[in-house]
């Protein structure tokens, strides 16, 4: 299989000793480079290499780091390709973002959720850590801002859990704060008044399973989405849970939510401590429970940055533009201070 594109030479590419990898066979070496080669060109413009095929091997030159991890990428294609799954460009986007990370290796790209014949990938290091935390671990926290995937993974590795028999329902929560928690002025009965404020949760239910299973699956009780003030007095036992929005929980509210943990449940608690609509001076409880629960170790934390955003990109963008903005707001106002001082 010879590629016949003239590819682009690189001015200041550092070249290494030239790298061959077996693509192996011709069925999976074709699924490998993608259409007209467009998987291969989307690697070399990610990493700076360059990659040219001839047979059913690659040969790789660029920057060593770089030639590495573009390896490493075609390595991790070929053994999905190899288990009989399709790859597309998402997945070599995806799979290129969680190896470019300092220290990640192949098994963070491998990490994956199988819901029936579809499996979703991370698309960053830090969503691979997510991910093992949530296999591992009873209770986990994640926190960072919009677009990262914090409450979407969670949700599908609820459906993933519920779907092989590991728990008999999925709980999924979020406080009513724009209702002050009192929802009983909207019109409609319980399931009207709440669906404004819980829809959010429902993406990742429909993302994965059919609009008729969702619907089958709420009327049976095996998925129940409530606000976080039904959640008092229970135990959630044989659970999966996941409590959204959690930064706007006051600290009662946020105590209440975690001791109604039971046997065999997972619990993810998921927020954004950048985005707490409280009244000025609440604490938020998702603050103060990371601040609370950071030594023990039965409790996993992950954090989010705006790196890790992978809804779009254009995301990165406005919450990096709105933490400068605020910034200079804070410094201005600090200015303005010591000049009246």
């Amino acid at each position: 299989m010879l590629r016949t594109k003239p590819v682009e030479k690189k001015s200041q590419l550092v070249q290494s000793k030239p790298k061959l990898l077996s693509l192996g066979t011709n069925n999976t070496a074709l699924a490998i480079c993608g259409p007209h080669h467009g998987h291969l060109e989307q690697i070399e413009r990610a990493l700076d290499v360059e990659v040219h095929t001839q047979g059913n091997e690659a040969r790789l030159n660029g920057d060593p780091r770089a030639v590495a991890i573009a390896s490493s990428v075609l390595k991790g294609l070929k053994a999905r390709v190899e288990s009989g799954r399709e790859v597309d460009l998402s997945d070599v986007e995806a799979i290129i973002q969680v190896l470019k990370a300092p220290g990640a290796g192949l098994s963070d790209s491998e990490i994956n959720i199988n819901v029936g014949k579809r499996y979703l990938y991370p698309r960053s290091k830090t969503q691979a850590a997510y991910l093992r935390a949530i296999d591992q671990y009873q209770l986990v926290f994640a926190e960072g801002p919009a677009g990262t995937g914090k409450t979407y993974l969670a949700v599908v590795k609820a459906v993933e859990a519920l779907l092989n028999g590991e728990v008999d329902k999925i709980i999924l929560s979020r406080p009513a704060v724009e209702a002050g928690e009192q929802l009983g002025f909207l019109p409609g009965d319980l399931r009207e008044k709440v669906d404004p404020y819980l829809r959010p949760l429902f993406d990742g239910l429909h993302d994965v399973l059919p609009q008729n299973q969702v619907v089958k699956l709420l009327e049976s009780g095996e998925i129940e989405v409530a606000p976080l003030a039904f959640m008092r007095g229970r135990t959630l036992s044989n659970a999966f849970v996941v409590l959204d929005e959690a930064q706007n929980t006051t600290v009662m509210q946020m105590k209440m939510f975690l001791t109604r943990i039971g046997v065999n449940s997972t619990m993810v608690v998921t927020g954004d401590l950048s985005q707490v609509d409280l009244p000025r001076g609440t604490k938020s409880g998702l603050k103060d429970s990371m601040d609370v629960l950071k030594t023990i170790t039965e409790i996993f934390f992950v954090s989010f940055s705006k790196k890790d955003t992978v809804r779009h990109p254009l995301i990165s963008h406005i919450v990096n533009a709105y933490e400068v903005y605020e910034t200079g707001q804070t410094v201005a106002a600090r200015n303005e201070k010591k000049d009246y001082v």
